[in-house]
């Protein structure tokens, strides 16, 4: 009986592992994106090579994205209580990578100013500067409707949670919408990242910026998938808004200096 006991024991403190793809998938995806595709283009000049670089990391990047946050949305953590500090400590990681562009791009536009250079360099076209203030209304409002429907969710309200997140998507994909208006419109000008030193401070952070409104929209789309299953992690809804609000918080610091500075 003992022995049957102890047997018992040993198997409910026996070590679980959770296996899954989606790392790896991430970090090939990446380094076909950022070091390989980025390097044949503007280094190499061959175009050829970025594409199919480009072609392979992107969707690997976006499979990889998809299967991690459908884990997080439907399964439960091995840890309890270990995914507020998971977020915390990614969302330190990202904001050190926005302070190295950030830190570029201060570079350049202190070095200017001080050799009395024009800025933005010429080339630069006429940058909209109502389109992002337009857009930082969507990327505000989006933070407010979430948190208000974490709150519904939180109250046992998940009708009312549902319907905020569709409203939060709706204004998240609003703001990609723009992004991509923007782009369209400088392409046909002529603006492309390899323009000036402007050119590529800009499409660096804004680009850069709108890959984590992507994510966050994956986020809520995985959240929403499990709303509709009937299979919702309340954890997950609290990061997901963490991660959302910091989004919100960065673009404040992107408009502020690409746009108005």
């Amino acid at each position: 009986m003992q022995q049957v006991v102890q047997g018992e024991a040993r198997a409910t403190h026996e070590h679980h592992w959770e296996v899954s793809w989606a790392p790896m998938a991430v970090a090939f995806g990446v380094m076909f994106l950022i070091p390989l595709a980025f390097s044949a283009y503007f280094v190499y000049q061959r175009p050829l090579l970025a594409i199919i670089c480009a072609g392979i990391g992107t969707p690997l990047v976006l499979a990889g994205v998809a299967k991690w946050i459908h884990e997080g949305a439907t399964q439960h953590s091995a840890i309890s209580n270990v995914s507020p500090v998971g977020i915390g400590v990614f969302i330190i990681g990202e904001i050190l990578i926005f302070l190295g562009l950030f830190a570029s791009y201060w570079t350049m536009r202190i070095s200017s100013g001080a050799a009395g250079e024009l800025w933005p360099p010429a080339g630069t076209p006429h940058i909209n500067l109502v389109l992002p203030l337009f857009m930082t209304g969507l990327l505000v409002a989006s933070s407010f409707t979430y948190h208000y429907g974490e709150h519904k969710l939180n109250d046992g309200r998940k009708g009312w949670f549902l319907v905020w997140l569709l409203v939060s998507i709706i204004l998240g994909a609003g703001f990609l919408a723009c992004t991509a208006y923007e782009y369209v419109h400088l392409f046909a000008e002529g603006f492309v990242p390899g323009t000036n030193q402007y050119s590529a401070a800009f499409y660096s952070l804004t680009g850069f910026h709108g890959a984590h409104v992507l994510v966050g929209l994956l986020a809520f789309a995985a959240i929403l998938f499990g709303m509709i299953v009937g299979n919702v992690n309340k954890m997950f809804v609290k990061v997901a808004g963490i991660y959302w609000h910091f989004v919100d918080v960065i673009w404040l610091f992107v408009a502020s200096q690409v746009y108005y500075w």
